[in-house]
């Protein structure tokens, strides 16, 4: 027979109970903390691993995603860089020629700028010109993307840039696990990866463990994050949850949406996309980059080319206008939204099935 515990002592038994009940749970982590994770284990790991850029050591990033590395690591392999981005990405080819593994940070998209001869010349050629005898481990990670009420130089969205750049990987995380995945398969490969991470995601959440991180798909890989049947979104990047948001309000209006979450831009996921895109029928992509020569366009090409007899409608495109960034007060009519993905969805010639 058991007794009833009443008072202070119940209340203590509740809270012990509470304590032990949530000591197993994950405490929720942010896309900041994963990367940073991400690259604390990398050095912890391997010491040819280096990270370097403007205010990545003592400050610990603008963003505070190397937050402690310096402190760790020290100094030598956390390194504060003079504010030259040629420079820092020209030092890292040496790094890279010499048997280290830098991983670059631009503090800004639009800062990279400068170090685009550097990129195209040497860190994209540099595997092919030896015929693979003097590979390029260099992952050039570039905070992108607007939403945060980014001036201008500070919320470009620059893939296309990197993507027509033959000889360099482009990826880009919406999760926070992707975030700790793809960027420990990036500073791994030994092919330079340039690696994007949407500014407006470094503080979403998930319960995920950094002691018993869950493995994901791998560079080159996409991934349905949401089932559908009646179209399919394509997307990426900082736009995964407003096509997931999408997605639900288009159920009001009776359309069942697929969500496919790129990952990887270079390699591309021919398979994945054009197997949701067969089943569904139809098709819109959806980024921040502009419209005109964006990545959608090359989507939309590779989607018509290997689905055209499966499409009811023409692949559309919804994306941030051929202009330069706007003020911050404006960004929220430039970005791709919830109402614009659905008028975009209205147009995909539903009339077909009647």
């Amino acid at each position: 027979m058991t007794t009833a515990t009443t008072g202070p002592e119940a209340a203590r038994t509740a809270k012990a109970a509470g304590a032990a009940g949530s000591a197993g749970k994950p405490k929720p982590a942010t896309m900041a903390q994963a990367l940073q994770r991400a690259m604390r284990d990398a050095m912890a790991e391997d010491p040819t691993v280096h990270v370097m850029g403007e205010d990545v050591g003592t400050l610990g990033g603008v963003f505070r995603v190397t937050d402690g590395l310096a402190k760790e690591f020290g100094e030598d392999r956390c390194t504060d860089t003079p504010l030259a981005e040629a420079g820092i990405l020209g030092a890292a080819v040496g790094m890279a020629m010499y048997g280290l593994r830098p991983v670059v940070e631009m503090q800004f998209d639009a800062f990279a700028y400068p170090a685009f001869e550097q990129l195209i010349s040497h860190v994209a050629k540099m595997r092919n010109r030896t015929r693979g005898a003097m590979p390029m481990p260099i992952v050039i990670r570039v905070p992108y993307g607007g939403g945060i009420g980014g001036v201008e130089h500070h919320s470009d969205s620059s893939e296309a840039y990197y993507m027509a750049t033959p000889g360099l990987h482009v990826v880009t995380p919406a999760t926070v696990e992707d975030a700790y995945g793809l960027l420990r398969a990036a500073i791994a490969s030994d092919d330079p990866v340039v690696f994007l991470e949407p500014k407006r995601l470094y503080w979403s959440k998930s319960d995920w463990s950094p002691e018993a991180p869950a493995p994901v798909e791998p560079i080159g890989k996409a991934v349905v994050r949401r089932r559908g049947t009646g179209a399919t979104l394509i997307t990426y990047g900082p736009s995964v949850p407003v096509c997931l948001e999408a997605a639900e309000a288009a159920q009001a209006e009776g359309w069942d949406l697929e969500v496919v979450d790129l990952r990887s831009l270079v390699p591309f996921d021919d398979e994945t996309v054009c197997a949701s895109v067969r089943r569904t029928g139809r098709a819109v992509v959806v980024h921040e980059s502009t419209g005109f020569a964006g990545p959608g366009a090359e989507i939309a090409a590779r989607v018509t080319e290997r689905c055209f007899h499966h499409l009811e409608a023409p692949v559309l495109r919804v994306a941030g206008f051929d202009i330069p960034y706007p003020p911050p007060m404006l960004e929220r009519h430039h970005l791709p939204g919830v109402d614009r993905i659905l008028d975009a969805v209205a147009r995909l010639q539903w009339e077909a099935q009647s």
